[in-house]
Protein backbone atom coordinates (compact mmCIF):
# COMPACT_ATOMS: atom_id res chain seq x y z
CA UNK A 1 0.00 0.00 0.00
CA UNK A 2 1.43 3.05 -1.23
CA UNK A 3 -1.52 5.99 -0.78
CA UNK A 4 -5.39 6.20 0.38
CA UNK A 5 -7.30 8.46 -1.18
CA UNK A 6 -10.56 9.56 0.11
CA UNK A 7 -13.40 10.03 -3.29
CA UNK A 8 -16.93 11.86 -2.15
CA UNK A 9 -19.74 9.87 -4.06
CA UNK A 10 -21.66 12.47 -5.93
CA UNK A 11 -24.28 10.57 -6.95
CA UNK A 12 -25.14 9.22 -10.43
CA UNK A 13 -21.78 7.45 -10.51
CA UNK A 14 -19.49 10.27 -10.04
CA UNK A 15 -16.64 10.13 -7.98
CA UNK A 16 -14.58 13.36 -7.19
CA UNK A 17 -11.19 12.56 -5.37
CA UNK A 18 -11.24 14.55 -2.04
CA UNK A 19 -8.01 14.12 0.05
CA UNK A 20 -4.70 11.46 -0.13
CA UNK A 21 -2.49 10.49 2.13
CA UNK A 22 0.79 8.80 1.33
CA UNK A 23 2.29 5.78 3.21
CA UNK A 24 5.34 8.12 3.66
CA UNK A 25 3.97 10.86 5.55
CA UNK A 26 1.53 9.31 8.30
CA UNK A 27 2.23 5.61 8.11
CA UNK A 28 0.83 2.34 7.22
CA UNK A 29 -0.54 1.57 10.81
CA UNK A 30 -2.82 5.44 10.37
CA UNK A 31 -3.78 4.12 7.20
CA UNK A 32 -4.89 1.35 8.26
CA UNK A 33 -6.70 3.07 11.22
CA UNK A 34 -8.35 5.82 8.91
CA UNK A 35 -9.86 2.83 6.81
CA UNK A 36 -11.93 1.28 9.90
CA UNK A 37 -13.42 4.31 10.88
CA UNK A 38 -17.11 5.60 9.75
CA UNK A 39 -17.06 8.93 9.74
CA UNK A 40 -13.89 11.51 8.81
CA UNK A 41 -14.28 14.97 10.38
CA UNK A 42 -12.96 17.38 7.89
CA UNK A 43 -12.97 21.08 7.79
CA UNK A 44 -16.07 21.14 9.48
CA UNK A 45 -18.01 18.56 7.73
CA UNK A 46 -18.84 15.20 8.55
CA UNK A 47 -18.55 12.31 5.91
CA UNK A 48 -19.64 8.97 5.97
CA UNK A 49 -17.57 5.68 4.72
CA UNK A 50 -19.30 4.05 2.29
CA UNK A 51 -17.30 2.12 0.71
CA UNK A 52 -13.55 0.40 0.94
CA UNK A 53 -11.48 -0.36 -1.69
CA UNK A 54 -8.45 -1.54 -3.24
CA UNK A 55 -7.09 -0.69 -6.43
CA UNK A 56 -3.13 -2.13 -6.85
CA UNK A 57 -0.88 -0.09 -4.24
CA UNK A 58 -3.93 2.32 -3.55
CA UNK A 59 -6.73 2.17 -0.75
CA UNK A 60 -9.68 3.99 -1.97
CA UNK A 61 -12.54 5.13 0.41
CA UNK A 62 -15.55 6.17 -1.08
CA UNK A 63 -17.56 8.78 1.46
CA UNK A 64 -20.68 10.71 1.53
CA UNK A 65 -21.04 14.39 2.73
CA UNK A 66 -23.83 14.25 5.76
CA UNK A 67 -23.58 17.78 6.09
CA UNK A 68 -22.02 19.90 9.02
CA UNK A 69 -20.54 18.49 11.91
CA UNK A 70 -22.23 18.51 15.35
CA UNK A 71 -20.10 19.99 17.59
CA UNK A 72 -20.44 19.77 21.67
CA UNK A 73 -19.10 21.84 24.09
CA UNK A 74 -16.19 19.56 25.82
CA UNK A 75 -14.40 18.78 22.56
CA UNK A 76 -10.85 19.56 23.13
CA UNK A 77 -7.96 19.64 20.22
CA UNK A 78 -5.36 16.83 20.39
CA UNK A 79 -3.38 18.44 17.85
CA UNK A 80 0.10 18.18 18.47
CA UNK A 81 -0.59 16.35 21.84
CA UNK A 82 0.25 12.92 20.28
CA UNK A 83 -2.62 9.74 19.82
CA UNK A 84 -5.89 10.31 21.30
CA UNK A 85 -8.96 8.58 21.59
CA UNK A 86 -12.04 9.53 22.90
CA UNK A 87 -14.75 7.59 24.07
CA UNK A 88 -18.51 9.80 23.73
CA UNK A 89 -22.06 8.59 24.51
CA UNK A 90 -24.13 8.06 20.82
CA UNK A 91 -26.71 10.20 20.91
CA UNK A 92 -27.13 13.43 20.76
CA UNK A 93 -29.92 13.36 23.55
CA UNK A 94 -26.67 12.42 25.43
CA UNK A 95 -25.06 15.22 24.19
CA UNK A 96 -22.66 13.23 22.71
CA UNK A 97 -21.18 13.32 26.22
CA UNK A 98 -17.22 12.50 26.78
CA UNK A 99 -16.72 9.13 28.79
CA UNK A 100 -13.34 9.12 28.85
CA UNK A 101 -10.04 9.92 26.79
CA UNK A 102 -6.61 8.15 26.30
CA UNK A 103 -3.08 8.64 24.67
CA UNK A 104 -2.10 5.43 22.88
CA UNK A 105 1.63 5.20 21.66
CA UNK A 106 0.72 4.19 17.88
CA UNK A 107 -2.11 4.02 15.43
CA UNK A 108 -1.91 0.09 16.04
CA UNK A 109 -3.01 0.55 19.03
CA UNK A 110 -6.25 2.24 18.13
CA UNK A 111 -6.27 -0.14 15.75
CA UNK A 112 -6.75 -2.63 18.51
CA UNK A 113 -10.03 -0.57 19.66
CA UNK A 114 -11.30 -0.09 15.87
CA UNK A 115 -11.74 -3.85 15.36
CA UNK A 116 -14.16 -4.26 18.88
CA UNK A 117 -17.50 -4.57 18.78
CA UNK A 118 -17.25 -4.21 22.76
CA UNK A 119 -14.46 -2.33 23.97
CA UNK A 120 -13.38 -1.60 27.65
CA UNK A 121 -13.50 1.82 28.23
CA UNK A 122 -10.95 2.99 31.25
CA UNK A 123 -13.03 3.68 34.94
CA UNK A 124 -15.95 3.00 32.90
CA UNK A 125 -16.29 -0.50 32.03
CA UNK A 126 -17.50 -2.27 28.68
CA UNK A 127 -19.54 -0.94 26.50
CA UNK A 128 -21.21 -1.11 22.64
CA UNK A 129 -19.20 0.88 19.99
CA UNK A 130 -22.22 2.24 17.22
CA UNK A 131 -19.60 4.08 15.17
CA UNK A 132 -16.02 5.23 14.56
CA UNK A 133 -14.60 8.48 13.47
CA UNK A 134 -11.24 10.01 12.99
CA UNK A 135 -11.94 13.61 13.69
CA UNK A 136 -9.21 15.67 11.67
CA UNK A 137 -10.10 19.28 12.87
CA UNK A 138 -9.44 18.02 16.52
CA UNK A 139 -6.83 15.84 15.53
CA UNK A 140 -8.78 12.36 17.42
CA UNK A 141 -10.37 9.09 17.15
CA UNK A 142 -13.38 8.86 18.45
CA UNK A 143 -15.40 5.46 19.23
CA UNK A 144 -19.08 6.30 20.00
CA UNK A 145 -20.83 3.50 22.60
CA UNK A 146 -23.76 2.28 24.35
CA UNK A 147 -24.55 1.03 27.55
CA UNK A 148 -24.35 -3.39 26.43
CA UNK A 149 -28.07 -3.55 27.54
CA UNK A 150 -29.53 -0.63 25.13
CA UNK A 151 -31.22 -1.30 22.50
Amino acid sequence: MKKLTYFIDKGNGNYEPFYEYDVRDVGIDELYARQLCTYLIMRGQQYELVCNEMSGNEEILVIQDRGRNVTVLDEKNYRGKGIHIEFRKHREADNYQLLASIPVASHFDVIRFLLKDITDIPNVGQMEVTSTEIDEDRGVYVLYVKDLEEE
